[in-house]
Formats: C-alpha cells, sequence, structure tokens
C-alpha cells in the first residue's frame, strides 16, 4: 500500500489481500452444491467471505488515520485524489458490466442507467462498486471525524453509539437491518471509526499478543457458531434475516478486525521480498481484483467443479478458490498497470505538518 507521498506499508498490504481472498472465497463458493455451514472453526469466515468487505472498511479507517495523524489537510486535494484512485477503474468496469447486462443478459440499458446513477447514494451499483459509495460517503463525513478526534479521542466511540442507537430504532422501525447493515453506511460507519480509534490507540496493541490471539480466537468462534446457524443467507430466518444479532455484527466485526490490524501493522516490519512480496502484491492489486473478479469468478468456481475436480466439500472449493484468486494477480496487475497508474500521476499533495 503506497501513499501519496510515497510511503508504503506492506503490512496493510497483507490485509488487504486476506480480505480481498475472503471476498473472493465467498463468491466462488457460494455458486457451488455441496453442504455449507460445516466450515471448520479457522475457515468460517472464509465460507461468510462477505465479512471481507468489513476489513476492507475498518483497513480504510486505520489507513486514512494514519495518513493524516497530525497534519493539516487540504480536504478538496484529498476528494480530488481519492477520485482519481477510484473513478478510472470504476469507471472502465461499469461500462464492461453494462454490456455484458445489456448484450448477454438483455437488460434494459436505461435501467441500468438508472441503476448507475442512483448509485451515488443507494447500494445499486454492480460489480461491488455499491461498497465504493459507502467509501465515499465516509469521505465525506471524514473530515468531521477526524475533527471531533483531534478534540478528544474517543469521539470515535462516542459516533459508533449513536450509530448502534440508529440500527436499533431503524430496526424497531423496518423489522430487520442486515440490509442496511451491510449494504450501506448505516452498519458499516462502525468500521471506518473503529479503523480510527485503533490506529490512536495501535501503542497499547503493539506486540500485545495475548490480546491478539484472545481477539482472533474469540471472533473466529462467533463466526464458526454464526457460520453453523445458517450464516449470511438464513441466520434466524430467510434474507433478509429478521434477527436483531445485525444491529451488533457490525460493531463485532470492527472491533475484532481493528484491534487486530493496529496488532499486525505495529508489532511486526516486513520485507519486500519473498512471500511477503507475493501477499503484499495482491494486497496492492486488490481493487482491481475486488472489481474484476466478478467478471471470473462465477465461470472459474464451475469450471472447475465440472472439469477438474469435483468440488464436494468447502474444503476442496477454499484450495480451488486460492489457486484461481493467485491467477487473479496478474489480471490485478494488468488493471493497475494500464487503468488506475496512468492517473496517479495527476495526484496533487494534500497533507502538510501540523504548525
Amino acid at each position: 500500500m503506497r501513499s501519496s507521498d510515497g510511503h508504503h506499508w506492506i503490512a496493510l498490504d497483507h490485509v488487504r489481500a486476506i480480505a480481498a481472498l475472503m471476498v473472493f472465497t465467498w463468491h466462488f463458493a457460494g455458486q457451488l452444491r455441496f453442504p455449507h455451514n460445516l466450515a471448520a472453526p479457522g475457515l468460517a469466515i472464509f465460507e461468510q467471505g462477505y465479512t471481507g468487505v468489513s476489513l476492507f472498511m475498518v483497513l480504510s479507517g486505520y489507513l486514512f488515520a494514519k495518513l493524516l495523524d497530525r497534519k493539516e489537510v487540504h480536504y478538496r486535494a484529498f476528494f480530488w485524489n481519492r477520485f482519481i484512485r477510484l473513478f478510472p477503474l470504476l469507471a472502465v468496469v461499469l461500462v464492461l458490466a453494462g454490456l455484458q447486462e445489456c448484450l448477454l443478459h438483455h437488460a434494459s440499458a436505461a435501467a441500468y442507467l438508472e441503476n448507475v446513477l442512483r448509485g451515488a447514494i443507494f447500494p445499486t451499483l454492480p460489480n461491488g462498486g455499491w461498497s465504493i459509495t459507502v467509501e465515499c460517503h465516509f469521505y465525506l463525513l471524514l473530515p468531521l471525524l477526524m475533527a471531533a478526534t483531534r478534540r478528544w479521542v474517543w469521539a470515535p466511540l462516542a459516533f459508533m453509539s449513536v450509530a448502534l442507537a440508529a440500527r436499533y430504532a431503524l430496526y424497531l422501525q423496518i423489522g430487520e437491518i442486515q440490509s442496511l447493515a451491510y449494504w450501506t453506511i448505516v452498519g458499516h460507519v462502525d468500521q471506518f471509526l473503529v479503523g480510527i480509534l485503533a490506529f490512536n490507540f495501535r501503542g497499547y496493541l503493539r506486540k500485545n499478543h495475548f490480546l491478539a490471539i484472545s481477539t482472533a480466537v474469540a471472533f473466529v468462534a462467533f463466526y464458526y457458531w454464526f457460520d453453523r446457524a445458517g450464516g449470511w443467507t438464513s441466520f434466524g430466518g430467510p434474507y433478509p434475516s429478521p434477527s436483531a444479532l445485525w444491529v451488533f455484527i457490525p460493531t463485532i466485526e470492527a472491533v475484532a478486525y481493528g484491534l487486530l490490524v493496529a496488532y499486525y501493522d505495529s508489532s511486526f516490519s516486513f520485507r519486500n521480498a519473498g512471500i511477503s512480496r507475493v501477499v503484499g502484491a495482491a494486497g496492492a492489486y486488490s481493487y482491481s481484483i475486488y472489481l474484476l473478479h466478478f467478471f471470473f469468478v462465477f465461470r472459474a468456481s464451475h469450471f472447475v467443479d465440472d472439469h477438474v475436480i469435483r468440488l464436494s466439500n468447502f474444503y476442496l472449493a477454499a484450495a480451488a478458490s486460492l489457486v484461481c484468486f493467485c491467477g487473479m494477480i496478474p489480471i490485478g496487475w494488468a488493471s493497475f498497470r494500464f487503468i488506475e497508474s496512468p492517473f496517479l500521476r495527476l495526484r496533487v499533495p494534500y497533507v502538510r505538518p501540523q504548525r
């Protein structure tokens, strides 16, 4: 992960790679016909790999707290930099997805364009683009969040309490909260907030191996239970779940991922070589892999299942998913090199040390 000022944090690239693999495995295995909700504890978060999006959100909060810490921020330049980082590939993906929908699936071009336009507010962008909408909503809140955090280090916790109360109120009114908790800023705001908080308290987490291991074990145990109880698709009933647990799932994810990201980033130093370099590359190209994998992942899972090996359980599917994910790394590189990278030359400085 290389910032506009040249800093490279390979540990955060490792985290991005894991998040991308979680989402990839979720889509790869979700298309296959075998008994689900049977993964061993350590693999449950991959069978419920939708949670990788939450890990991306925590990482965004952590990263921008790291970038903006003790600096004066020119937010107009910041928004410009984020635009040229995200929009070029997103635009290409929207065009390709539109051609696919209209030419192959005979969808209405007008309806597709309407969904794209609505995607600035609602989770209607295809190929995971909805999460970019959530990310952009976070950017709009970021100046307020950073200003409040500078005045009071616990401000993110106060905002999170408000978000929890809002989700519970919406749950009582609507009767379900899973859709808003997953698809919108209503749920994911917790993850951005805890990412900021985790960065501010990273000193307490540095080399705190007991806390990190305890957090990981507890989170894995929670997702193992959640997976076996039905997971995303059927916990407490068919989607959208009527369970009130979805009020708290974004917070549970946020706390676990925030602690572990801050611990990993502050406790270890990695060289850009060997396996660290390979995993880091997957993370560096994870934005491309995330948006582009929708064009490949479903066909790949069926091809492997039909022509290579019968994927009769999640363990085989997870192994095959990892191999196919590795095959996405060169595609991610090509996307970054030829679509994203040319626009990065247009970035401008947006921070300077506080006076």
